[in-house]
């Protein structure tokens, strides 16, 4: 694995315990995987957490002959279970669980750390993964969606070399690992910085809690990643009030953060010497597709910038579509365990955002064609929204919109009990209620050929 071994390398890399400040080198945190590995590929689910555990067994699953998906830790039993039904994985590494149906229990062990692994009884290789498969992220990080994409090891290192190719990554350099690895962005973090980097500070607290800026002062950060949501909040609590010594740089990726909110940000990195960069980028792309260099962001703070390193973008003449080619676009999507078998040569990445370019080859995002909306930092599917409510309200007409990457708008034309569904549907899908929203209509508009016609819904909430 050309990326574990780039890593290995880095003998500046530590990683940092936040809340028991233990202290591991990068072959500390790794674990044993020879209790638990074949001559065979097999898939294993990784219920992760920011923390050595995880982080350690990521690694080494990585190093190993497996094939790792990455999941939420924080997924519902019920959505856990239905996924481990449609890939049935070898193997399963979840902490919340003591117990798994059909799986017998094991331990593997690093230096310094334990974790308990589940394997599958009576495993038999039932299917041959192409070997290409090394890596499967959901399409939606919040509803658990069964739907991964495909991820090789070339276009996990690609990427990785890539995003360290522009940003000003140091072998000094203290990293908190503050969003979660399961999110592609999350992961572009840990792979980029234990590339390149120093220390990386784990299980620290959440952004927006005093516990964060403590410990923000105490291991002295020198960057700091987050998607539009975190940096609004970031306003809110007055982070551009203050000074940050060891500060260095700061990125923003997972959806649009509005012009007002960028210029504020790029303002105060200005006035205090930092670098803010603005990235663009999809899971299908293993994170990363473009950045809009520190130097040009000031004239170009609407933009997604130019294509990474060994990137190229153009447009659709037709649709006006971005299409991204690069050694980090994915080999196609798994449903079920049967499509692990298989990989696809996919040479182009149509976005399915709307784009234009300007003269100086500066892309623009102006819409987007696919039903998805990244709220938080996680994509959501509309469709598999709207699915779910439409299976508790059965014999209810129900529609989906997304507004401006902040709320879901939930119409029925019947009026519903809905703030005890919305607290349900929240829950299970581990989103916060707030932002959900519902509107009564008379009726559910629809086109010509019969389907709901989410044009019309979403022109009534556009601002």
């Amino acid at each position: 694995m050309k990326l574990f071994n780039e890593i290995q390398k880095n003998s500046s890399l530590k990683f940092i315990d936040a809340r028991t400040k233990e202290v591991l080198k990068f072959e500390d945190i790794l674990f044993d995987t020879s209790p638990i590995e074949e001559n065979y590929r097999q898939l294993v689910f990784l219920y992760s957490k920011n923390e050595f555990r995880t982080i350690g067994m990521y690694f080494s699953l990585l190093k190993g002959n497996f094939t790792i998906a990455l999941l939420n830790e924080g997924l519902s039993e019920n959505l856990k279970i239905e996924i481990e039904e449609k890939y049935q994985p070898a193997i399963i590494i979840d902490e919340n669980r003591t117990d798994i149906k059909f799986y017998s229990p094991n331990l593997v062990r690093s230096n310094f750390h334990r974790i308990q692994v589940f394997q599958l009884n009576n495993n038999e290789k039932n299917v041959l993964i192409h070997p290409n498969v090394k890596l499967l992220l959901s399409t939606s990080g919040t509803t658990g969606s069964p739907k991964f994409v495909k991820l090789s090891e070339e276009n996990i290192y690609e990427n990785a070399v890539s995003i360290s190719n522009y940003l000003p990554i140091i072998d000094k350099d203290v990293t908190p690992l503050n969003l979660s690895i399961f999110y592609s962005y999350g992961l572009s973090v840990l792979h980029s910085n234990a590339l390149k980097g120093g220390e990386i500070v784990c299980n620290t607290a959440d952004v927006l809690s005093k516990g964060f800026w403590h410990q923000f002062e105490e291991f002295g950060f020198t960057s700091m990643s987050g998607v539009p949501f975190v940096y609004e909040m970031l306003d809110r609590i007055g982070f551009r009030k203050r000074n940050y010594p060891t500060l260095r740089y700061l990125t923003q990726a997972g959806g649009n953060l509005n012009e007002k909110g960028k210029q504020r940000f790029l303002d105060y990195s200005i006035e205090n010497k930092l670098k803010f960069f603005i990235m663009y980028g999809q899971t299908e792309a293993t994170a990363r597709i473009s950045f809009v260099p520190t130097s040009s962001l000031s004239k170009k703070i609407t933009s997604i910038g130019k294509p990474i390193l060994n990137g190229k973008l153009s447009i659709d003449n037709d649709t006006n579509e971005l299409i991204y080619e690069g050694p980090n676009v994915f080999g196609g999507y798994a449903k079920n365990l049967q499509d692990l078998t298989n990989w696809e040569v996919i040479k182009k990445l149509y976005t399915g955002d709307l784009a234009i370019k300007d003269k100086d080859g500066f892309y623009f995002i102006t819409g987007r064609m696919k039903r998805f909306i990244k709220i938080l930092g996680n994509r959501v599917n509309l469709d598999e929204l709207e699915s779910i409510f439409k299976n508790k309200l059965e014999g209810i007409n129900v529609a989906c919109i997304g507004v401006n990457d902040k709320n879901v708008i939930v119409f029925t034309d019947t009026e519903v009990k809905f703030e005890q569904l919305k607290k349900a549907v929240s829950e299970e899908l581990k989103i916060h209620s707030s932002i959900i929203k519902h509107e009564i209509i008379n009726e559910i508009p629809l086109t010509s050929n019969g389907k709901v016609n989410y044009k019309e819904l979403q022109n009534g909430y556009e601002f």
